[in-house]
């Protein structure tokens, strides 16, 4: 785990520019999809609210409740302005697929120590509708696993979590086979990689005094860490 992280920083060396400015767009266009346990905190008139995610669910708490707007929006009628909403959300949401795809590319170069660039964010939009498919698929089969209880989702995302890697070097496959490849190669290293990333949680506090800014520079640390595992266990780093 340390020599992963090590290896981590020594690839962002004199990168760190590039990968902050591509993690901040990628973000912005959707196209990190949050595999990793993140300790959240929130400050308003009623105090300090603290919660736990993963996988884009809470797991715990300290707030309750869905929002007064959520339920304006689940129990109202579809007005025009919520269908420009939902038109937005799919044009997001493609864009944002396409981009995740880019954005693995950009850190498997990085952890290879190679020349990432700019562009290479964008470098497979082509591949929208294999990138959109792999994550509505391998969303439902997180949700169906959590059914189950929470632990059974957990492992599930994080056997599907090589796939955009997979993706990334290999765009022929379609989304079922990239999913299936990345269960394969998780098998057995599941917990390995949730160690690691849990090993960035003292990160992820100090960023969260920082009011979120620190996460700029925490966000590409994670990723080239996980570029190096996926390296590492698929055996493209010999």
């Amino acid at each position: 785990m340390k020599r992963i992280k090590r290896m981590a920083k020594e690839a962002l060396r004199g990168r760190w520019f590039v990968a902050v400015v591509v993690g901040w767009i990628a973000a912005l266009l959707g196209g990190i999809a949050s595999e990793r346990p993140e300790l959240k905190f929130h400050f308003d008139r009623s105090g300090l609210q603290l919660s736990v995610e993963y996988a884009g669910r809470t797991l715990f708490s300290t707030g309750g409740g869905v929002l007064p707007e959520a339920r304006s929006f689940l129990f109202e009628g579809v007005s025009f302005p919520v269908l420009v909403v939902l038109v937005g959300a799919l044009l997001y949401f493609i864009i944002g697929s396409g981009v995740s795809i880019g954005y693995a590319w950009f850190h498997l170069k990085l952890a290879s120590f190679g020349n990432p660039e700019f562009g290479d964010l964008f470098s497979y939009m082509f591949l929208w509708r294999t990138a959109a498919a792999m994550r509505i698929r391998r969303a439902i089969y997180v949700a169906l696993w959590s059914c189950l209880l929470i632990i059974p989702g957990i492992m599930a995302a994080y056997s599907y979590s090589m796939t955009e890697y997979i993706l990334a070097q290999n765009p022929n496959l379609t989304a079922r086979e990239a999913m299936r490849r990345s269960k394969e190669m998780m098998r057995g290293y599941r917990l390995h990689l949730f160690f690691l990333q849990l090993s960035f949680i003292g990160w992820q506090i100090l960023c969260a005094f920082t009011l979120g800014i620190g996460n700029l520079w925490l966000l590409p640390y994670q990723q080239t860490a996980t570029a190096v595992f996926y390296r590492e266990i698929s055996g493209s780093a010999s």
